[in-house]
C-alpha cells in the first residue's frame, strides 16, 4: 500500500493504523468463517488503513476522481509526445475548454506537506525553521503580555494595601468562587453589605489602575 500512496504518508503511520485493524480482526474473527484468519486480517488491516486515509484526505472522493483522470491524461500525453505536453493537447484529451481545464487544475491542486522544523537555504532568515518564522495566532502579542503583567503587578501591590475585610471578600469571591450569600454568612453580615464592600473595592481598584496607566 505504501508504494501506491503519496510520499508524505509515513510508513510508521500506516503500521500503527494497521495494528488497530489487526486487533479488530482478532476480536471479530470466528473459526466458523470460510476464510482463514490471515485472509480475514488482511482485509481488516487494509480496510482500516483506507478508512483512515479517506478520513484525513484533504480532497473529497469526487475531487480525487477528477485528479486521477487528469493525471492519467497527462501521463498518456507525456508518453505519446515524449515529455512536455501543451495545454491545447491536454484540453483536447480531457474534452474541456481552456478555462474549464484551469478551474479543474485549481480544484485538484495537491496539498504539499512540509515539516515545520525543516530548514532550507543559507541566509539567516532561510536557515530558520518554519516553526520559528510563522507567527502563532493563538499566542498574545508580546506588548499585550507585558501590559497584562504590569496591570497584575499594580493590582497585586494595591490589593496588598487593602483593609482586611475588602481583601477577604475579594479572595473569597474570585479565588474561592463563593457566592455573596455564603460570604455574608461567614462574616455574619447582610448580603447587601457584602455587595457594597465588593462594589466599593472594585471601584477603588479601577480608579487606581486608571490613574497609574493613564
Amino acid at each position: 500500500m505504501k508504494r501506491k500512496l503519496p510520499s508524505n504518508v509515513e510508513t510508521e503511520d500506516l503500521y500503527s493504523i494497521g495494528v488497530t485493524g489487526l486487533v479488530a480482526a482478532a476480536r471479530n474473527y470466528r473459526r466458523s468463517q470460510e476464510r482463514t484468519f490471515a485472509a480475514y486480517a488482511a482485509i481488516r488491516i487494509s480496510g482500516a488503513i483506507m478508512d483512515e486515509l479517506r478520513r484525513t484526505d484533504c480532497l473529497s472522493r469526487a475531487k480525487r476522481s477528477k485528479a486521477r483522470r487528469l493525471s492519467s491524461a497527462m501521463s498518456k500525453l507525456q508518453q505519446e509526445q515524449g515529455g512536455s505536453i501543451s495545454q491545447d493537447s491536454l484540453c483536447a484529451e480531457m474534452q474541456m475548454t481552456e478555462d474549464e481545464l484551469i478551474d479543474l487544475m485549481k480544484e485538484v491542486r495537491q496539498v504539499t506537506f512540509v515539516s515545520m522544523d525543516d530548514t532550507h537555504g543559507e541566509s539567516d532568515l532561510e536557515s530558520q525553521s518554519l516553526h520559528e518564522i510563522i507567527p502563532d495566532d493563538s499566542c498574545n502579542p508580546p506588548l499585550e503580555v507585558l501590559a497584562r503583567k504590569e496591570v497584575l503587578s499594580l493590582l497585586t501591590q494595591r490589593m496588598a494595601e487593602l483593609p482586611d475585610m475588602p481583601k477577604k471578600v475579594l479572595a473569597m469571591y474570585y479565588y474561592e468562587n463563593m457566592r455573596i450569600s455564603e460570604i455574608a454568612t461567614c462574616f455574619k453580615l447582610t448580603e447587601s453589605r457584602i455587595c457594597q464592600i465588593h462594589t466599593q473595592t472594585i471601584g477603588l481598584l479601577r480608579n487606581y489602575l486608571a490613574k497609574h496607566l493613564a
